[in-house]
């Protein structure tokens, strides 16, 4: 059978990715890893090189000594290796479905989501901080997303709160709807919501500002992903609220951290009795239905849609929710957005301890 690459990891042939891997060193990892698929004598083997080639590349992105924080090579080069694998024939028969377990496994041990761990520990403060990839390459293959960069910042970070010690512990999601359908936020946060003491998060917004995001809708408004693939509707069943809400301390938030912090209770919805879509500044009115929440439509707002309702149906009254970062245009831009975020994230421990 004859794999073919994704647009996704199509575009990662072209020449600005190219020089982003080359200029990291991240480029690296492309022959190393097909080196030791191609030693590969059966599946589990392959199964222990993709495992060791996926965490490394996280090790690697997440290294706090770097100085300027870029999310790109993590990206790029991990799209490289996803290429490789689904084209990679072996010289024994690989099951379709161990192929599709390989490149699963890749993609989360890539991620940061296979080591949302915390030690065990009374006086430890357990936060989870996520990201996302860049995104819209078609119109800029150099841009970098500013959340997926304060993941790979974040993650490894203690300080102290009072008596106690915060953990962060961070992962970056796909900008791709068919992963969200598959469960991947559930399989990622899910256990986490057993654990942490909070899960906030974060994703590229408007320019010059940082939104609280209060509400979050069930509604996918039609957005193109990084596979070209567009959705409109619902996201899960009848069963699932129409809204969920932020139990982050936005007000604290705002008060601590200062600047351009926003608390946005913003939505759009269809009033209870139906009609046109109506803009609702103080959030959604009883009955209504979404189509937007205050981070929109898109996959922002779905995580934190995802995330919150998480929280509900675990029981949990943890502070969760969602934060939108300003668009910056380049990753030299990146480093006071990601101080800010690191004052956000202490803002919420402080509110624990």
């Amino acid at each position: 059978m004859h794999h073919d690459t994704t647009p996704e990891e199509d575009r990662a042939d072209l020449d600005v990715p190219r020089r982003i891997l080359d200029r990291s060193g991240f480029g690296a990892a492309v022959p190393l890893f097909a080196a030791d698929l191609n030693d590969a004598a059966d599946t589990e083997a392959a199964r222990q090189a993709v495992a060791a080639h996926a965490s490394r590349l996280w090790t690697e992105a997440a290294r706090t000594d770097v100085g300027t924080v870029d999310d790109r090579p993590l990206y790029w080069a991990r799209l490289r290796l996803a290429a490789r694998l689904r084209t990679w024939r072996p010289a024994f028969d690989l099951a379709e479905e161990d192929r599709a377990g390989l490149l699963h496994l890749l993609e989360t041990a890539s991620r940061g989501i296979t080591e949302l761990l915390f030690p065990p520990g009374e006086r430890l403060l357990r936060i989870v901080v996520t990201g996302f990839d860049p995104f819209r390459l078609d119109e800029d293959p150099a841009c970098a997303n500013p959340s997926g960069a304060a993941a790979l910042d974040l993650n490894g970070w203690t300080f102290p709160v009072g008596g106690r010690t915060a953990v962060v512990r961070t992962a970056v999601f796909p900008v791709r709807w068919a992963d969200f359908d598959a469960g991947l936020v559930e399989e990622a946060l899910g256990r986490v919501h057993g654990e942490a003491d909070a899960v906030l998060t974060l994703s590229r917004g408007r320019p010059d500002r940082f939104d609280l995001e209060v509400w979050n809708g069930v509604w996918r408004g039609g957005g193109t992903d990084n596979l070209g693939v567009a959705r409109t509707g619902r996201a899960l069943p009848p069963d699932a609220p129409e809204w969920t809400r932020s139990s982050l301390p936005v007000e604290e938030i705002a008060a601590r951290v200062g600047g351009p912090v926003v608390v946005n209770t913003e939505v759009t919805e269809v009033p209870a009795g139906g009609g046109a879509p109506v803009v609702r500044p103080g959030g959604p009115t009883p009955g209504s239905a979404a189509r937007r929440g205050g981070g929109g439509d898109y996959l922002s707002n779905e995580i934190a849609y995802r995330n919150t309702l998480l929280r509900d149906r675990a029981g949990s009254s943890i502070p969760a929710g969602h934060v939108h970062l300003p668009r910056t245009g380049s990753t030299g831009e990146h480093a006071p957005v990601l101080a800010r975020v690191r004052e956000i994230v202490a803002a919420v421990a402080a509110t624990l301890a």
